[in-house]
């Protein structure tokens, strides 16, 4: 197919997109030159219809851990469909649901051993509002300062940065929020005995890929349960081993009362999410025959994603995708540390396993302070999208900018990552860095799209 009719066809394509589903969502992409159309994704590789070879160092927000299409989920979901079985029936015992909970229980360990599957981890939190409320008889939630937790509504209450709740509220009444890493602000609210649960990410991805000191999770938990308060990871992005361990709570030794797990649980083809729990916790919610399905999910236990799940925590163990993540992150950190040290401009990379971020700063050169405030008083996000626009247009790699933190760029390539692809990606992370250290080219062309986003 020639180059002509191939942009034909993907401008036929974006319009259809742009008049029936969300017209900016197209316009972004096309101010960042990343309006392409994808014709086949496997491993950590992406493939264009104009013959470029893209890789894939964000895995849709921690979704490929098994990377894209992997053959044995692939090959799986096919099985699934071709004999015809049970795959939304709602009124039976549903055989794969049992294996799959029964597999995420034993890895999971400590006092979780039930299981409620949901369709993503926006739904899951709001499962877990929920129970922890029917368990404690209390209204009042807790969160961190600067978490992401999804974008239903009970979810987004627990959000404190306004871009995401702007327009949406009133939002749920009782939640408050306390700077993530403090313990001190943390028994201050719990001492009211008002909460139902602390719901927090073991590490705060969004925020920044923020690392917490090695003892905040295990005195967060002690505390909860001095005050009798359920203590709730948010381990969508950090759970199936993408910092290494199964979730990322065993690096901390901690024992969460509830977990939310979704993204990477069915080797990103189809949605389901889970929330694993303590028996307790489940038999204050189903604690009778007439409430046996007194909290359910039209898809929440389909034979496809079940399947899917099952097929991908296979391919996680048996390809030892867990110890790849600790192995390939230390490398992954090293590498761009070493890279990255000369600049001012870099702050710190910092990460566990291979969900990591770098963080820039205000550059302190004069020749450079002028243009990067000046860009800063038109978004906040400006320099983080030239880098992440420079990174794909100029050498094929995917990323982005965290979502609550528009300094930090965020690097979480699938699990199946080579060390060639690593090392190519630093080199491309230190060409970027190295044009935005220096007047010229990186800073015009933030003017440029400056001036392109806001003409009207």
């Amino acid at each position: 197919m020639g180059t002509a009719v191939q942009a034909e066809q993907s401008e036929r394509v974006s319009a259809k997109y742009a008049k029936h589903v969300n017209p900016q969502w197209v316009r972004l992409l096309g101010l960042l030159e990343m309006d392409v159309r994808y014709e086949r994704c496997e491993g950590a590789e992406l493939l264009t219809s104009d013959g470029r070879r893209i890789v894939d160092f964000l895995s849709g927000y921690c979704v490929h851990n098994v990377g894209h299409n992997h053959p044995d989920v692939v090959e799986a979901l096919q099985r699934e469909l071709s004999r015809c079985g049970p795959a939304m029936i709602q009124t039976h015992v549903a055989d794969l649901a049992g294996e799959l909970a029964e597999r995420l229980c034993a890895r999971a360990g400590g006092r979780l051993s039930k299981v409620f599957f949901a369709s993503s981890g926006s739904e899951g939190v709001e499962a877990a509002i929920k129970f922890a409320r029917a368990h404690t008889k209390r209204t009042g939630l807790l969160a961190a300062e600067h978490a992401f937790h999804g974008l239903t509504c009970g979810a987004l209450s627990l959000m404190s940065d306004e871009f995401w709740r702007e327009g949406f509220g009133p939002l749920l009444p009782g939640v408050k929020v306390v700077p993530f890493g403090s313990l001190e602000s943390l028994e201050g609210e719990l001492k009211s005995k008002e909460f139902a649960a602390f719901i927090v990410e073991p590490v705060q991805s969004e925020a920044g890929v923020c690392v917490p000191a090695a003892d905040y999770l295990r005195g967060a938990e002690s505390l909860c349960r001095r005050y009798g308060t359920l203590f709730v990871l948010d381990e969508v992005q950090t759970g199936m081993y993408r910092t290494g361990t199964f979730l990322a709570a065993q690096h901390f030794g901690v024992e969460p009362d509830m977990v939310i797990l979704a993204k990477a649980l069915s080797g990103g083809l189809v949605p389901v999410g889970a929330v694993l729990m303590s028996n307790e916790i489940c038999d204050s919610v189903y604690s009778s025959l007439p409430r046996a399905f007194v909290h359910t999910s039209t898809f929440s236990e389909n034979s496809l994603a079940m399947r899917a799940g099952l097929a991908t925590l296979e391919v996680l163990e048996r390809e030892e995708l867990g110890r790849r993540a600790m192995d390939a992150g230390n490398y992954l950190r090293e590498q761009l540390t070493t890279a990255l040290r000369e600049f001012e401009i870099v702050k710190e990379v910092r990460g566990l396993g291979l969900l990591m971020g770098i963080e820039f700063q205000a550059p302190k050169q004069l020749r450079l302070r002028i243009p990067y405030e000046a860009f800063g008083a038109i978004h906040g996000g400006m320099f983080g999208q030239i880098l992440v626009m420079r990174l794909f247009r100029d050498f094929g790699f995917l990323t982005q900018v965290c979502g609550n933190n528009f300094m930090v760029l965020k690097v979480a390539p699938p699990l199946v990552i080579q060390e060639a692809q690593m090392d190519d990606f630093v080199a491309a992370v230190r060409s970027v860095v190295e044009l935005a250290n220096s007047p010229g080219a990186f800073w015009s062309e933030a003017l440029g799209l400056a001036r392109r986003a806001f003409r009207g």
